[in-house]
């Protein structure tokens, strides 16, 4: 798809066919696009674990979203995405290189997240980045390691629906040129 219009096309989804299932090579294949994100002195410290048995969606789903987060991701694989801490915008000694500290973790994550979602997108597939979840209870049940700080949630289907287009600021309400 061309860039434009893909940009243009991607939404966030909020009701997926539970009839089309995403396979694991799908999911890999748009793993490979996120890694092409750049990242802060290439530390490449994203991470993702993707749910794909009807089995742990249904107990991820139950254990580790609120109800209306949880229905919007039936029929969806879901792929938790986290970033290795202290490691994205910090020195070797371990301080800080300026004052964002683990937020250039968060910065890369979403680089990596982006690249992520327009890849699916451009290969037929729609997605919605959830925020609220239970981190604690997603660590716990994917065995993720404490030096990972969990992010967010991204359903990851074809849509059953179509969304429709919110409106965006303009461009002149967020720029400023000196």
């Amino acid at each position: 798809m061309e860039f434009s219009k893909l940009i243009e096309e991607r939404r966030s989804i909020r009701a997926f066919d539970a009839g089309r299932k995403v396979s694991e090579e799908v999911v890999k294949e748009i793993i490979y696009a996120a890694i092409q994100a750049p990242s802060w002195k290439n530390s490449q410290t994203a991470r993702y674990y993707a749910i794909l048995s009807d089995e742990m969606a249904d107990r991820f789903r139950a254990e580790c979203l609120p109800e209306y987060n949880a229905n919007n991701a039936l029929g969806a694989a879901l792929v938790v995405t986290t970033f290795v801490s202290n490691r994205s915008g910090f020195e070797r000694d371990g301080n800080p290189t300026n004052e964002c500290g683990n937020g250039w973790g968060f910065y890369d994550l979403g680089l990596h997240n982006e690249n992520f979602i327009l890849k699916a997108k451009d290969m037929g597939l729609d997605s919605l980045i959830m925020g609220i979840r239970d981190g604690a209870k997603i660590r716990e049940l994917l065995q993720i390691p404490a030096e990972e700080t969990v992010v967010s949630v991204i359903a990851l289907g074809y849509a059953a629906t179509e969304a429709q287009k919110p409106k965006r600021k303009a461009v002149e309400d967020i720029l400023k040129v000196f």
